[in-house]
């Protein structure tokens, strides 16, 4: 069984995979768009999420047999109105990398009350086949902005996202249980149902 996830991201790849495997979804082969260089990644200018997800989803599809998954995913922090958002990868600057997008929300939250720090990570799915979107789902994780790094797990945002039930951040935390609380475990346990469907493991 094989899909292609609309992604160049290995970390995504490598983390679904193991969420699909503790489902009981397994084995499945996950080919990213760095085994198709032919394709193009499209370009993610939609004004939400959904919309992101959808875009990579029907682009891919439309190249490539089989079942498509797309991914698009961010940091929300209530004390920034909801940013970084749907800029989460790119927020500190095209090209600019994990750590100056983490150093740039952590002055932009500098100062702010514990009670206020609040943010989520959200993870938006959309399974399609052939320019057809088959199934969309939302995943949510609960947590705030710690003041500083901790940890060298997780990938992105994880060394700030603190995690108030484990009085950790999620980079501090075991991969297992990420991949059980995440937000892409979220939307993936709220996708099963047809990813299981468009495999043909019903």
């Amino acid at each position: 069984m094989r899909f292609t996830l609309a992604t160049s991201n290995l970390h995504k790849r490598d983390e679904i995979g193991a969420i699909l495997t503790a489902l009981g979804i397994s084995p499945v082969e996950i080919q990213t768009l760095r085994d198709l260089p032919h394709i193009a990644s499209p370009a993610e200018d939609g004004d939400s999420f959904f919309e992101n997800a959808r875009i990579k989803a029907l682009a891919v599809s439309s190249a490539v047999d089989g079942c498509v998954l797309a991914d698009d995913s961010g940091l929300e922090a209530d004390a920034l109105n909801g940013r970084p958002g749907i800029h989460s990868a790119r927020y500190a600057g095209e090209g600019a990398s994990s750590e100056e997008c983490v150093q740039k929300l952590l002055r932009e939250t500098a100062g702010v009350p514990r009670q206020n720090r609040s943010a989520r990570f959200v993870c938006v799915m959309v399974l399609a086949r052939g320019k057809e979107i088959l199934a969309e789902a939302r995943g949510v994780c609960e947590g705030y902005i710690a003041e500083a790094p901790a940890g060298s797990g997780g990938f992105g945002y994880d060394p700030v996202f603190w995690l108030p039930e484990y009085r950790r951040t999620m980079a501090e935390i075991p991969q297992a249980e990420k991949n059980r609380i995440s937000h892409r475990a979220d939307a993936l346990k709220r996708l099963e149902k047809p990813l299981r469907a468009a495999l043909r493991l019903s």
